[in-house]
């Protein structure tokens, strides 16, 4: 049989389809900007009908119906980064999380630590030769997707083609639903406020020429690329970027002609971004999507010379330490790739890895208080260790941390603290007896 034949003959109903995943299997979810949102919306329909079905995804934008408290005992979401629409639910233990690095997120099931029965993907209509690709979603959903028994795939006339290692052929998907609807749009912060703003302004002037970026989820990073058009031969070896490079790579900011490894491609895993980004990378020959596992492995990217990767965290404690995945005990998102990138780019000949935040946050009773602490929260997960740290960055300046002491250390970070908080900060480490 063809491979239009064999597409013929699969096709159907997102109802249809859903009706595979039975009671007590686990299914993975293609997430991101990519969620099979169709097919999320007929699983919600149909849980009353099954029970114990587990869901495993990432950052998922999508809406929270299925982690809603009657789903329970039908379905139960485990996140291994926690997104907005299922953190409720996490923190309130009706859905479960599993911490994992990024670089490590799909070895979970393609090495069977969690067996995946049915996979729920997001891919673009067939080519000449029956391939489908995996769009704007590569590198979480690709092997997964290769590892599950079964395949049900919303096939989006809307989905960009993207290439790379991101192509699945129909003979490997058992259910098709053909669908038409917009890429969920996910704009990363477009210009940045005032306070991104001036972060952003003392980063561009630790990125040499010929760095190669990783560019984290955020504002801060976003509002880096404004900062950089004055750079020569930048590049992107990246686990995600937005519509702010399509700019610099029309200005000739962004070529990747200095890359050691790809040279003159841009390497990414997955997008985020509005339409215009997402016609950007249609086709594009320019961008390579490839695996989590491959991107994010900080022994690729140590590969790449003059390496950039920049983060960010909710706290860091006045010794190194930065935690980004929790509120004191309270689960918030996860690590993501930023350990992987953190490490990558120390060991990247020339390399740069940042920690970048606002030295303050408000609480929602109005209450202003320092991100960098004495201590971190109680509970609070350290995601960049104090032996990984190297700049932090506030709109105060930058502190470099790494191969300095404990006494050196606070000293610099209490540089770069909000001015009101410093007396306080110096105080509480001298009875830390740390300076």
């Amino acid at each position: 049989m063809d491979w239009r034949s064999l597409y013929e003959s699969r096709l159907c109903s997102a109802e249809e389809a859903v009706r595979v995943i039975k009671s007590n299997q686990r299914v993975f979810m293609t997430g991101n900007v990519s969620v099979p949102q169709k097919l999320l919306a007929a699983l919600v329909d149909y849980a009353p009908e099954v029970t114990n079905v587990e869901i495993c995804q990432a950052l998922s934008i999508a809406p929270s119906d299925y982690v809603k408290p009657e789903m329970e005992g039908h379905l139960r979401v485990n996140t291994l980064f926690i997104s907005a629409n299922v953190r409720k639910a996490v923190q309130e233990a009706r859905a479960d999380f599993t911490p994992v690095l990024l670089s490590e997120f799909t070895l979970l099931f393609k090495n069977g630590i969690l067996p995946v029965d049915v996979a729920m993907i997001h891919v673009s209509p067939p080519d000449e030769h029956g391939f489908c690709s995996l769009g704007v979603e590569v590198g979480l959903s690709k092997s997964p997707a290769e590892a599950s028994k079964i395949i049900i795939a919303e096939v989006n006339e809307q989905m960009p083609r993207t290439l790379g290692d991101s192509f699945i052929h129909v003979s490997r998907l058992t259910h098709m639903v053909p669908v038409n609807y917009p890429v969920v749009e996910m704009p990363q912060g477009g210009d940045g406020d005032e306070l991104s703003k001036k972060i952003a302004g003392y980063i561009a002037d630790l990125i040499p020429d010929g760095a190669t970026l990783q560019l984290g989820i955020g504002s801060i990073p976003d509002a880096v690329l404004n900062y950089l058009d004055e750079k020569k031969d930048l590049g992107i070896h990246s686990e995600m970027f937005s519509d702010g490079v399509v700019r610099l790579v029309e200005k000739g900011v962004i070529n990747n002609s200095r890359k050691t490894l790809h040279n003159g491609k841009i390497v990414v895993g997955f997008v985020l971004g509005t339409q215009k980004l997402y016609r950007w990378v249609h086709d594009n020959p320019l961008c390579e999507f490839h695996r989590q596992e491959y991107v994010n492995d900080p022994f690729i990217i140590a590969q790449n010379e003059r390496q950039v990767a920049i983060n960010s965290a909710i706290e860091v404690d006045l010794t190194g330490q930065g935690c980004a995945d929790s509120i004191g005990h309270k689960f918030f998102s996860g690590v993501g790739g930023q350990l992987d990138f953190i490490y990558g780019a120390s060991r990247s000949k020339g390399g740069v890895p940042i920690i970048a935040m606002p030295s303050t946050t408000l609480m929602k009773d109005g209450t202003l208080v320092s991100k960098i602490v004495p201590m971190l929260k109680q509970g609070a997960g350290v995601v960049t260790g104090r032996n990984h740290m190297h700049y932090v960055v506030t709109e105060y300046g930058v502190a470099d941390v790494y191969g300095k002491t404990i006494r050196e250390r606070v000293e610099s970070l209490i540089n770069i603290a909000h001015p009101d908080f410093r007396a306080d900060l110096r105080k509480q480490a001298k009875i830390l007896q740390w300076i």
